[in-house]
């Protein structure tokens, strides 16, 4: 990027709020290259070709990178001064459009925030846009605890996501069928928040404080730090196991899953109770359905051939032994256990990247046509609600389901693939899958009360309120806030 204000776009005369924000902030790395522009102003929201249509011509009109917390706050304070809109920008892998500016203004690139500041035993203090996969293999590298340590959690985009993207628009990934949800109590344990006005303050958030602005879009202030959870690291021995159906692999899901919560056991009062049976630790369970092995064909070849449903998995490779044993009593077959040392040699994909949203993203890579839902099942799974949904579909679906935990219990999670038609075919689809009470994680809209949250949480737009008064913060994300709680 350059510095700025030689670098002004044509529309920009010295009397634009937008000018005087550039001025403002001479000596922070900032750019208005329309191919920089573009790039930065989406994300993956083409997921969705409702989104696709949607935001495909909306940008920005100024990228800053700041590196400190004290530009961030010049940036905030010359947005707040100038009334200019500010939309904050990570690794830009969310798939809702969080980071995309529908009305302009200003890009606040985190990126530049990406130093591990602290690590802890059992924690780590780290800026908002430290890249995951970097930090992964920072806290694994301390010497504070003897072997290192490990996140708790993180997203199938660990290797371009930012820490505080994950945090401000992620819910759960690899991880949460060991560690819970990122709202779990203890997974996040503070947040350092800048508010956007003309004299900003740093607002410090603890424990169950942080749902003001967790999964808030980048709505509510500019997150700079973080601290996080840590365990102790293992050594994940990534996994494929074959099975003659969906059905079987679903049955060996729930029957992991279990064996999972034994090896470490869920903390809340109302958790159910367990089944007898083997303790197995693993980080990461995902099945998916036969359909996907085409577009999984470059990565594994005859690790995941067609005619055969798969689970991939992480597992600790104490429990390895338990794990083929179960693998085994469900019919299974093993194609793959390595490490991911070991898979990096082979040039193998990790397990994770057979995961969550990484299933839609190795589908597009073969065929545009695609799009997906998000939703979730109950406990336990009715596999015999699965098997009629695919058949009602046939293949204009293609399942996938995601085993996981919370708080409270077990959860599975589903991120199936759907043959695009048209909006109106889509929304039948999804209407019939609450008919058969399924919750949908509306993926094909931009606001959080529309997607995921499906209410109004009036905890953040409070928080906005006193962290946002004039609400320049990322703008039409968020049905809660109305044009007249702006400050005069």
């Amino acid at each position: 990027m350059t510095t700025s204000p030689p670098n002004t776009p044509p529309a920009a005369s010295q009397t634009t709020p937008l000018h005087r924000v550039m001025v403002a902030l001479d000596g922070i790395a900032m750019s208005t290259d329309p191919t920089q522009l573009e790039l930065k102003s989406q994300d993956y929201h083409w997921y969705s070709p409702i989104l696709k249509a949607q935001l495909q011509d909306c940008r920005g009109e100024l990228i800053v990178r700041p590196v400190t917390e004290d530009e961030v706050i010049r940036v905030v304070t010359a947005c707040a001064r100038e009334r200019v809109k500010l939309v904050v920008r990570g690794g830009g892998t969310g798939n809702y459009g969080q980071c995309v500016p529908l009305e302009g203004g200003v890009i606040l690139d985190i990126t530049g925030l990406d130093q591990v500041l602290e690590i802890g035993d059992g924690w780590v203090r780290v800026q908002a846009g430290c890249n995951i996969m970097a930090l992964e293999r920072a806290v694994r590298a301390s010497t504070v605890v003897p072997g290192g340590q490990e996140l708790l959690m993180y997203p199938s985009t660990r290797d371009t996501a930012t820490i505080g993207g994950f945090i401000g628009g992620g819910y759960g990934g690899a991880g949460s069928v060991r560690n819970g949800i990122l709202k779990d109590p203890g997974n996040v344990s503070r947040v350092r928040i800048v508010t956007i006005e003309e004299t900003p303050r740093v607002i410090e958030l603890d424990d169950a404080d942080i749902q003001k602005v967790h999964h808030a879009f980048g709505t509510n202030g500019v997150m700079t730090e973080l601290t996080l959870a840590l365990k102790p690291a293992v050594d994940w021995v990534h996994h494929i196991a074959l099975f003659p159906t969906y059905r079987r692999a679903l049955e060996f899901g729930v029957a992991a899953t279990e064996a999972c919560a034994r090896a470490n056991p869920i903390r809340g009062s109302d958790a159910p109770p367990v089944p007898p049976g083997p303790a197995i630790d693993a980080f990461e369970i995902t099945a998916v359905d036969q359909r996907f092995a085409p577009f999984y064909a470059d990565a594994f070849g005859d690790r995941f051939p067609a005619g055969q449903d798969a689970v991939f998995a992480m597992v600790n490779p104490r429990d390895l032994p338990a794990w083929r044993a179960l693998v085994h009593r469900f019919g299974g077959t093993e194609t793959m256990a390595m490490t991911e040392d070991e898979l990096t040699r082979e040039g193998l994909v990790p397990a994770f990247e057979c995961a969550w949203n990484h299933t839609t993203l190795m589908a597009l890579r073969h065929d545009k046509s695609w799009t997906n839902l998000q939703t979730v099942y109950g406990w336990p799974l009715d596999i015999d609600l699965v098997e009629r949904q695919m058949q009602r579909y046939g293949d204009e679906l293609v399942m996938h389901h995601e085993f996981g935990r919370d708080q409270h219990g077990f959860v599975v999670f589903a991120l199936p693939l759907v043959a695009y038609f048209d909006r109106e075919r889509l929304y039948e689809i999804i209407r019939e899958h609450e008919a058969d009470g399924c919750l949908v994680f509306d993926n094909h809209v931009v606001t959080i009360e529309g997607g995921g949250m499906k209410t109004i949480d009036t905890a953040q737009i409070d928080f906005k309120k006193l962290a946002d008064p004039h609400g320049l913060m990322n703008p039409g994300k968020a049905e809660g806030w109305l044009p007249e709680y702006a400050r005069p």
